[in-house]
Order: structure tokens, then sequence, then C-alpha cells
């Protein structure tokens, strides 16, 4: 049975590898890679169970980019979900395209396709990780303060699927995380994974989380089909990136938002336009990091 390099989870990947993708993606960027045709007469299949506006469209350029085509699979519009079992869409799909990229809930479903799948499966989106941004962040990080490892990087907000996989990179790319999170929304899940790092400490203070840090990170307080609530947005709310906490960071420190951004919830309104966003640059850099990715995975 051949090789097949699945894209799933960043703690399921040799680190080695990963900086493989991240040089690959700032080759592709700087363009002294140009890709062109490198995936010709390749399929990329997307199937996305939750709404995308990034994941969807960097892939989707990024597949062109490279040479290949793309079928976009929506769950309303199969029988995914609908009576035709994740092993069958699985090894059916396998027969017709040659990459697929899966966007869904539970990450034992994305596990669950790729297990059955003869071609290689990327990890869209699922309610444990987001490893396509992760991609794309410590990208936009080093592109402004160098190499991240022994650096430090202050997340502040819900402890959610992107800062999952933030816990993750800690100890792969050896630098310090530091949670500004409440710790009723951590879980004892979350708490287990978070003492297997050396790298990784929690703060109950937003401000003292933030001291000295190289770059301050956040992202929505209400994940995509979760159902707003106020008693969340309460505990969450003294852990809101303001002005303040970018003047307490180090004088060249950075922020970044994987976007969409909720202005006056989890970042004061005038946040990503501060003079240490680098937001539109680490979206930009979702379609490097992609075109990266599939390569990785189909060559």
């Amino acid at each position: 049975m051949k090789n097949i390099r699945h894209f799933l989870d960043l703690n399921k990947i040799n680190s080695q590898e990963i900086r493989k993708i991240l040089d690959l993606s700032k080759s592709y960027k700087q363009g002294i890679t140009s890709g062109l045709d490198i995936l010709k007469g390749k399929t990329l299949s997307l199937i996305f169970e939750k709404p995308s506006t990034r994941t969807r469209v960097s892939f989707e350029i990024a597949m062109h980019q490279l040479g290949g085509n793309v079928s976009i699979l929506e769950q309303e519009k199969t029988h995914l979900g609908r009576g035709e079992t994740i092993p069958d869409t699985a090894r059916v799909l396998s027969r017709y395209i040659d990459i697929i990229v899966y966007r869904t809930d539970s990450a034992l479903k994305l596990y669950e396709l790729a297990k059955y799948s003869n071609v290689p499966v990327i990890n869209g989106l699922n309610d444990d990780s987001h490893p396509c941004q992760l991609l794309a962040d410590i990208m936009t990080f080093e592109e402004n303060l160098g190499m991240i490892q022994d650096k430090t990087v202050t997340w502040c907000g819900d402890f959610n699927n992107v800062c999952k996989s933030w816990v993750q990179a800690a100890d792969i790319f050896n630098f310090n995380l530091h949670l500004a999170c409440p710790k009723e929304l951590i879980g004892k899940k979350g708490m287990i994974s978070i003492k297997k790092s050396k790298n990784i400490k929690i703060f109950e203070s937003a401000l003292d989380a933030t001291k000295k840090s190289d770059c301050i990170m956040t992202d929505t307080w209400f994940s995509m089909g979760q159902k707003v609530s106020q008693e969340k947005r309460k505990i969450l709310q003294n852990f809101q990136v303001t002005n303040k906490l970018l003047n307490v960071a180090k004088e060249k420190s950075i922020f970044m938002h994987c976007l969409p951004a909720h202005r006056g919830e989890e970042i004061e309104n005038d946040i990503l336009e501060h003079p240490k966003s680098v937001v539109w640059d680490e979206a930009e850099n979702r379609l490097h990091t992609q075109k990266a990715v599939l390569t990785w995975c189909l060559k």
C-alpha cells in the first residue's frame, strides 16, 4: 500500500516536515518557487460541513495556481451525513480525486475519513484543531520577528480550536505560550494537554500574560455553530485585546487574529488597524501555506 501523507494535526507530523512546509510557503510567497503546473492533472475535493471564507478560497486559488482542479462538496448537496457513511464516502472519492480538504465539527470524523481514504486528507478545521491556520500564523510571526523558537506568544480569549493548535505548536517549535484564558473554559481535557508542556503557562490576568510578549493572538469568542451565550461573554470580558494590552507587550511585538473579527467583543474597535497589527498579512499567508501543504501531501 502506498504511503499517504495526511495533514491532520501538527502533533502527528515530524517537526522537520512541518519546517519544510513553512520553508516552501515562504518560497512560494517570495516567488523563488513558482509551483506552476506542479499539480497539473490533480483534483482537490473540498468538503465543508461548516461555513468557510479564507480556508475555502485560499485552497481553491492555491490548487488553481498549482495547475490543479477543484471540486467543492457541500454537505446539504451530497449524501454525506444523509445515509452514506464516512468510510464509504472516503472509498468512493478516492477513486475520483487526488486529495481532500475536510472541514467538520468532529475530529473523530476527520480521522475516520483519513483512515479509509486512499488519498491524502487535510484538516480544514474541526472543533479540536485548525493546523492550517497555525502554519499561516507561524509564517507571519517569523516574517516579522524571526524564528519563533524561544519567543513568547500570548493567547487572549476562548480556549477554542485555534488555541488548541497553538498548544500543540508550543513544544514542536519550542516557544513560550502564555494563555490568558478562563480556566472554566479550558476544562479538564485542556488542562491535561497543557500540563504535558514545559512551555505553557496559564494567566488569570490578560495584562500579566501580555507583558514582554512578542505576539498577542486572539480569535472570536463564539466559534461556528456555537450558541451566543451572555454567560460566556461575561466570563471573557476581561480577556478582550485592547490598546492597553498592545502597549505593555514588547515594543516590536505584533498582533494577529485569524478572522473573522468581532469589533467591540474579543477586540477593541480599532485593534485591526493598530500599527502592531499584521492581520492582513496573516490572512494572505493562508494562500501560501495552503499551496505548500498541497504540494507536501502530493509530492
